[in-house]
């Protein structure tokens, strides 16, 4: 049985998102630093081709293997190494686990909402339409965040929208878990996600929710086109305001005993399907 399924905004709703002109986005080009301590860290930040200003080394830290991979991959990836007396490592280190070496991350580089619509206004002209904007709402683990990443950076959506407090951000865990896929997704910082979801409902989106309450899974649901992706909190799922936000909700179909993925399998799961769709249609002809 094939379902119905029709998408209505109320001319308030959409002139609600028209009107909105204050937009309450985080400071265009705004920077995180981070130092990574430990020697695994380091070698990892490293092999994920984390950004980095240096490498802090002290003075008295043993040769061992570990230190001599870092040597030979700081030379690879031309990272400055500066040997340091250990109490220098000793004052910056937060958790006093440094093993005589940390490195100074560069500040990751947020993207601008208004970065990200014109990319996916871009990607809709020569993709039949279609274009994908990922929001994560109030997602807390780095880990999932650069999971989630990485998995926008293979889908090809056009970026992904974080709100800039109570919120995870760009660290080195968001690096490792991305594989280095986190330098070529445009990631915004919104200070207020509900105004960020009006300007993509303004641009032609429609809004779909990742949500256990929803009534379709993603195979009955129209994701195609024009589609922004809001995943909710790790225990939570979606607020409230941004459940009222959403078009349409979705859930992905299940089978088994385990009550829910993780949110970044998840995501993964819903962004592929927005690709079959849109592929099939596109094929197609609509």
């Amino acid at each position: 049985m094939k379902i119905k399924f029709e998408l209505r905004r109320s001319s308030a709703a959409y002139a609600t998102a028209a009107r909105t002109t204050r937009y309450d986005l985080c400071t265009e080009g705004a920077y995180v630093a981070d130092y990574i301590e430990g020697k695994r860290p380091v070698i990892e930040a490293l092999r994920a081709q984390m950004p980095l200003i240096s490498i802090l080394m002290a003075d008295n830290v043993q040769q061992d293997g570990q230190i001599k991979d870092i040597l030979r991959k700081a030379k690879q990836f031309d990272v400055p190494v500066k040997t340091v007396p250990r109490k220098v490592l000793d004052e910056r280190s937060e958790r006093g686990s440094h093993q005589g070496v940390m490195a100074h991350a560069k500040p990751y580089q947020y993207s601008s909402v208004t970065d990200i619509l014109k990319v996916a206004e871009r990607d809709a002209e020569s993709n039949n339409g279609a274009a994908l904007v990922v929001l994560l709402d109030h997602i807390t683990d780095a880990g999932n965040l650069g999971a989630i990443a990485r998995s926008v950076d293979v889908i090809g959506a056009s970026g992904l929208i974080i709100p800039g407090k109570r919120s995870a951000s760009v660290t080195a865990a968001t690096y490792k878990s991305s594989a280095g896929a986190i330098n070529h997704v445009r990631c915004a910082q919104a200070t207020n996600l509900a105004s960020a979801i009006d300007r993509l409902k303004k641009a032609g989106f429609w809004v779909a929710g990742a949500s256990e309450k929803a009534q379709h899974t993603v195979w009955e649901a129209p994701l195609y086109g024009k589609i922004a992706l809001v995943m909710g909190n790790e225990a939570e799922g979606l607020a409230r305001l941004t459940l009222e936000k959403c078009d349409f909700l979705v859930k992905l179909p299940q089978a088994g005993h385990v009550g829910s993925l993780n949110v970044a399998q998840a995501c993964t799961a819903v962004m592929y399907e927005w690709m079959r769709q849109t592929t099939v249609r596109a094929a197609e002809g609509e």
